[in-house]
């Protein structure tokens, strides 16, 4: 019979070792509650099992040791320990504005050249681990990303979340893993920037318009030759210009995206299904914001094609068809294509915004409007064309060296704008190349040829000559020229200092002559003046001056009546003159021929001395002959004198005239007058007035 000191210690040892292991059982359960918070889960690791994981896989999916792939959601859970521990990790919280990256380390590895894991849509959103592996999950990166607010449960050992400012799951490599265990893992450990990570938002920056230029980064690879990847090549196309399409529809369907086939390349794995190709995408991203998998897709930013009013854009075409040139022969400059085909498109874009791939087709835009060109050291405000062009420098015949700022205007047709780049490449190189040589050289050349001051007085000839050169030399080109025009020059200071002294010479010259003007008009204002003052004076000297002038006119009237009377009659009396002379000369004629005939018979009867005597002696008896003088001079010694004062008498005597120098009436008959007419009358007749008698001379009266 056992004593109760012994049953006492037994009940003692019972009831420790009761305690002891309620304390271990209650040790035990309390580690083996584990309570997940509402945004947690737990990560469940078993710790032993005869069971083995096999080489690749990191999860348990039945009951080996390892990461189990059930997760313990939140709520008070229990997980016997020692034989599991259970890890708590944060749901994965994808942030407005961002997006999440799927990484997944289970599944089945990727093909051989893969760079993400193909995706169906059973694969759900990746809170299923074990949905995820049934279905054919594959390792690495997943083509559909995490959207914005997403908040998931994630297998934190089965997928890694890549965010822009947190790394969820633990990574499986050493490296990630020492990077994990420092707090160090984030998006750049897995070759990602942070700004790589958030939305992709394509909008208007101030006044610029932009889109989005794509380049997929996993696809098949493009067809020779290509250097984009358009969804179903160029077949569409080929299509529509075979059924007679216009230009205009053919590059409307170019234009026209392919995106929504893929939604935006939000979609990859339909961008694959659909035929997508890696590399440069032609069809780029509008104004929008995108989930793009920044390990798939990369964008890029480029401004929008914009032609504005007054311009064109001549497209250079890197994609599409073979070049067939529409040019012609005549045309050796390059080809000219329809739209559509590689080359340069024969039609231009008009005014418009046009959402082009910069990186498949190159736009040059043409201003259609006139284009004003400075050669001047200020450039133009409407364009930069002219941003290169300087002032001309020349040198005129004497070496003078101007600097002539010069404006041209050009004009460049819509339809002539893709010949004009076919043949230069870029307005720049139009202005730059092509403008630039050509202007300059005609300026130079022309000044060269030119005197200083002949180029001053002839610019505008010089200017007009200038417009026919180079408006001849760009229309081979296909460019219009519209005008140029000499701004300024600027001259030489000597020169200068030259043209300065002639103008001010020319200035005061003008000062003078129109001071001169002045004067004359002066002197015209004060002579208008005194005529005007002696306005009634001259009225009445007027009307004096009339009826002097017709008093005058009466007196020449009357004067020319009497001269036509005395006219008259002394025609008349002439002729009754010249009667009575015929007959007297009749008369002497006759008695002159029967006195001839008298001295003849004399001559022959008595001989001519005997003859000679008769007549003397005849002519004496009957006075025809003066035996006595007029006037006697005695002589007295007096010599000259006495010679002179006979001389003198006989000239008084004679009414003035030395006798000596009288013609005798015989000499002179017609000139004397008649014998029955009074002197006065034969001196009227003459039309002098008549001579006033001779008075007689006392002192020759005594003489006598």
């Amino acid at each position: 019979m056992r004593t109760p000191r012994v049953l006492t210690e037994r009940v003692a040892t019972t009831l420790l070792i009761a305690l002891i292991a309620l304390a271990i059982v209650a040790f035990v359960v309390l580690r083996s509650l584990v309570l997940i918070g509402p945004t947690e889960v737990g990560l469940v690791t078993k710790r032993f099992s005869i069971r083995r994981l096999s080489d690749d896989d990191i999860i348990a999916f039945n009951g080996e040791a390892g990461y189990q792939a059930d997760l313990l959601m939140p709520g008070l859970r229990f997980k016997l320990w020692p034989v599991f521990i259970v890890s708590k990790h944060p749901w994965v919280q994808v942030p407005a504005g961002e997006i999440g990256v799927v990484i997944a380390q289970v599944g089945e590895a990727l093909p051989v050249g893969a760079k993400s894991a193909i995706y169906n849509e059973v694969l759900g959103n990746f809170s299923d681990v074990r949905n995820f592996i049934a279905n054919g999950g594959q390792k690495g990166v997943q083509r559909p990303v995490l959207t914005p607010g997403s908040l998931l449960p994630l297998h934190p050992a089965a997928f890694i979340v890549l965010t822009p400012n947190r790394v969820y799951g633990m990574p499986t490599t050493p490296d990630l893993v020492n990077l994990a265990k420092h707090g160090r893992l984030t998006p750049s450990a897995f070759g990602l920037e942070p700004a790589q990570l958030s939305v992709t938002v394509i909008a208007p920056q101030g006044n610029s318009d932009y889109v989005g230029i794509v380049t997929a980064l996993e696809g098949l690879p493009l067809d020779k030759g290509d250097i984009a990847s358009r969804l179903g090549g160029y077949g569409d196309i080929l299509t529509a210009e075979q059924a007679g399409a216009s230009d205009a529809e053919v590059v409307e369907q170019l234009l026209a995206s392919q995106n929504s086939a893929h939604n935006n390349y939000q979609d990859f794995q339909r961008f694959l299904d659909h035929g997508g190709r890696i590399g440069l995408q032609h069809d780029p991203l509008l104004y929008g914001a995108y989930l793009l998998n920044p390990f798939l897709v990369r964008v890029e930013l480029v401004p929008m094609l914009v032609v504005n009013q007054g311009q064109v854009a001549v497209v250079k075409s890197f994609v599409g068809l073979p070049t067939i040139d529409t040019s012609g022969q005549e045309f050796k400059f390059g080809s000219i294509v329809a739209p559509g085909h590689r080359g340069i498109w024969r039609e231009p874009l008009r005014t418009g915004k046009y959402p082009i791939n910069p990186r498949c087709y190159a736009a040059e835009i043409v201003p259609t409007s006139i284009i004003t060109l400075n050669w001047a050291n200020a450039s133009s405000q409407a364009h930069n064309l002219d941003a290169h062009l300087s002032p001309i420098e020349g040198k005129s015949r004497e070496g003078f060296i101007f600097t002539i700022d010069l404006q041209v205007q050009i004009h460049v047709p819509d339809t002539r704008a893709p010949k004009v780049i076919s043949m230069v490449g870029t307005m720049m190189n139009l202005v730059n190349e092509v403008l630039q040589s050509a202007v300059g050289n005609h300026f130079r050349n022309t000044l060269q040829r030119l005197e200083a001051i002949k180029f001053i007085e002839t610019r505008h000839e010089v200017q007009s000559k200038a417009l026919e050169a180079i408006t001849e030399y760009l229309n081979s080109y296909q460019v219009e020229t519209r005008g140029v025009y000499i701004q300024d020059v600027q001259f030489p200071d000597e020169m200068v200092k030259v043209l300065t002294t002639r103008e001010i010479a020319n200035q005061e010259k003008a000062t003078f002559e129109e001071q001169q003007r002045a004067e004359l008009a002066r002197i015209d204002m004060e002579k208008a003046r005194g005529t005007a003052d002696m306005q009634s004076q001259l009225a009445s000297s007027q009307v004096g001056i009339t009826i002097e002038e017709n008093q005058a006119a009466a007196r020449v009237a009357q004067a020319k009546g009497e001269a036509e009377a005395v006219r008259a009659l002394g025609s008349a009396e002439g002729e009754r003159i010249r009667s009575i002379g015929s007959g007297e000369a009749d008369a002497l004629r006759a008695q002159g021929l029967a006195r001839a005939e008298g001295f003849e018979a004399q001559r022959a009867a008595l001989g001519e001395a005997a003859t000679a005597a008769v007549n003397i002696v005849d002519a004496i008896a009957r006075g025809d002959v003066k035996v006595m003088p007029d006037v006697l001079v005695a002589g007295g010694g007096g010599g000259p004198f006495e010679a002179l004062a006979a001389a003198l008498t006989q000239m008084v005597r004679g009414g003035g005239t030395p006798a000596a120098l009288t013609p005798s009436p015989a000499s002179a008959p017609a000139s004397a007058p008649a014998p029955d007419r009074p002197a006065d009358d034969a001196a009227e007749s003459s039309g002098a007035a008549p001579a006033p008698a001779a008075q007689p001379d006392p002192a020759h009266t005594e003489a006598g």
